[in-house]
């Protein structure tokens, strides 16, 4: 076993775990100063960690092991699939159980999770934000698992590294219709999974119209730091995850300690410029109303749709 694939998979997850707060911090850095204030400060998502931290944990009345196992597993299942999806390097140990199929599994556990630990509850606004959590999930889900299957076609596998692998040494399945297609689904699928606008507000406590918020009410303390940190793992996942499948130059695919140097430089610059490119996308757009969400993500899957059958067309005619 090479000492360079181990030190990807960790670097990976720690790369995720101890730079998720910090690229939230810079989202919300530069939303201010587009929005003309000064801003908290990159750091101050890890203030509020260390303070939630040292606060007594509380858990209400009459709820169950969902709902105090949920943080525990969303952060879990996060850290897994940092570990498998192929932000550093594609030649690691655990390459070959990175399938599409597995990594979409993980990221679905931990959104159930957090919608039982909602309903654990037992209050109106953990059911309110449960079933709309998972209203959502039902149409994110299957975008994801068809904008990858997208790019998988061409590459004859759903190994997720066998994927990036190929579309760096090919670049031309990128520029065709089907990456297109599949980009823009999957775009819209991030920014749904991670509770962003203009699907969700993650500043918002408007009970008529929060998700994410809704089912982590009843939180406090160390258990809502966890949820904090979960969520913010999962959009620094996912926003590597899309820059991994189309923008995948950079990426370490052999046993090198240079090439895996040179990746988690790239792999900063390409999250930085991901955030701020969404943070400054949100300042403009507007969140769309509740029942015109489903429209939108059914649009993107009706993209992702496209993408695998223009993959399929393409892939059929070379």
């Amino acid at each position: 076993m090479s000492a360079v694939g181990y030190t990807a998979v960790a670097g990976q997850i720690v790369v995720v775990a101890a730079g998720a707060p910090l690229l939230t911090g810079w989202m919300r850095q530069v939303r201010a100063r587009l929005e003309g204030r000064a801003g908290a400060g990159v750091l101050q998502p890890w203030r509020d960690a260390r303070k939630l931290l040292r606060k007594e944990p509380i858990t209400p009345g009459g709820t169950g092991p969902a709902f105090r196992a949920a943080p525990a597993l969303l952060v879990a299942t996060t850290v897994v699939t940092a570990a498998l999806v192929p932000l550093l390097s594609t030649d690691t140990q655990v390459s070959g159980h990175a399938d599409l199929i597995v990594v979409v599994s993980l990221i679905a556990l931990g959104t159930l999770a957090l919608a039982l630990a909602g309903l654990d509850t037992g209050t109106a606004f953990g059911g309110m934000g449960a079933s709309r959590e998972m209203t959502v999930a039902a149409l994110v889900e299957p975008t994801i698992l068809l904008s990858v299957f997208a790019l998988s076609i061409p590459a004859g596998t759903t190994n997720i590294p066998a994927i990036v692998t190929g579309a760096a040494h090919e670049p031309a399945r990128l520029a065709s219709p089907a990456g297109l297609l599949a980009v823009a689904a999957l775009a819209v699928a991030v920014l749904a999974e991670t509770g962003r606008i203009p699907v969700d507000n993650p500043s918002t406590h408007l009970e008529l119209t929060m998700i994410h918020e809704a089912m982590v009410l009843e939180y406090a303390g160390p258990d809502l730091a966890l949820v904090e940190l979960g969520a913010q793992m999962r959009l620094t996942v996912l926003l590597g995850l899309l820059s991994s499948l189309f923008v995948p130059w950079g990426i370490a695919t052999t046993a090198s300690w240079a090439a895996l140097a040179m990746a988690l430089v790239l792999l900063a610059a390409k999250l930085v410029l991901l955030g701020a490119v969404l943070a400054a996308a949100e300042v403009f757009w507007a969140k769309v109303r509740l029942f015109r969400v489903p429209e939108l993500l059914a649009g993107s899957f009706l993209l992702a749709l496209l993408a695998v059958t223009a993959s399929y067309f393409l892939t059929g005619a070379s």
